[in-house]
């Protein structure tokens, strides 16, 4: 076996700092001198793919040589972090189906009956997260005639975005589905070499997925969505940061909806017109 040889190619502390300041300012996410080693691998391949000979020469080229607009996006996919799975922290959709459907289902203009449910699912990914909720509300409306909902997924990574319209997965991703949701919503690939599975069309056309960057001082979202998940996307901003994307997601959500953040993101002791329900679920005041 041959004897691994590490990359001699690496990135100045300079170019590490520029590269950590120009990220952070456009899309929030914070880059730790512990990330280096990340970035470098991470950006390696866009050297590769543009045919240079260096990440010195990526540097060079997109801070000297003009083409930061150009680049901005590959830039963007190249760095993030798209972990992801189907039924991820369980405990939300759990609480989704047997505490918040049944209070927003008692409210006045009924989501779900006298209108369709409206369900965000921001920093999607590759769609493990709005799928798994349009799994969930699959099975409510089964047992409720004329349920309706709408689920819109959005991420800042337009490579992840044309994966999760796909609908297709690694069958292994696929192992937290429960079976009887595995059988009813999930069709398996004929190719057993490389085995994947593909959601059904009916509930691969409820979600609607579209391009948002969290830094941004708009978003085109409604302002009347009824369930906001907004998870593990937090950690990777600093407080203040944090506290602007909370604040412009709360104008997004109805009084009486449930924002979910990640079981390991903190929402309270902000300012925010939001009230704790349980571990990880905010309801909007």
């Amino acid at each position: 076996m041959e004897e691994y040889v590490p990359p001699t190619d690496h990135l100045s502390d300079r170019d590490f700092r520029r590269l950590g300041e120009l990220i952070q300012n456009y899309c929030g996410i914070r880059m730790p001198p512990v990330k280096k080693t990340m970035v470098e691998g991470r950006l390696r391949r866009r050297v590769r793919a543009l045919d240079l000979a260096s990440l010195d020469d990526y540097c060079r080229r997109l801070f000297d040589g003009g083409e930061l607009g150009s680049e901005m996006v590959e830039l963007i996919d190249a760095v993030t972090t798209n972990k992801t799975e189907f039924f991820r922290e369980i405990e939300h959709f759990r609480f989704l189906t047997a505490k918040a459907l049944p209070h927003l289902q008692s409210q006045p203009h009924r989501p779900g009956r006298d209108r369709p449910l409206k369900i965000w699912s921001a920093a999607c990914s590759i769609g493990a997260e709005p799928y798994t909720l349009a799994m969930v509300l699959g099975e409510h409306a089964r047992t409720m005639r004329d349920f309706r909902f709408d689920i819109y997924a959005t991420d800042i990574c337009t490579d992840v975005l044309q994966k999760a319209k796909l609908g297709i997965f690694p069958e292994d991703m696929a192992r937290e589905v429960p079976n009887d949701l595995a059988k009813r919503y999930l069709r398996r690939s004929r190719d057993r070499a490389r085995p994947t599975v593909r959601l059904i069309p009916d509930l691969r056309q409820r979600v609607h997925f579209g391009h948002l960057n969290l830094m941004d001082p708009e978003y085109p979202m409604d302002t009347d969505m009824d369930v906001i998940f907004c998870r593990n996307a937090l950690i990777y901003f600093d407080k203040a940061t944090q506290n602007t994307v909370l604040s412009k997601l709360c104008r997004h959500l109805r009084p009486g909806g449930f924002l979910m953040v990640g079981h390991s993101e903190s929402v309270l002791g902000s300012s925010l017109p939001l009230t704790h329900v349980t571990s990880a679920v905010f309801m909007r005041s």
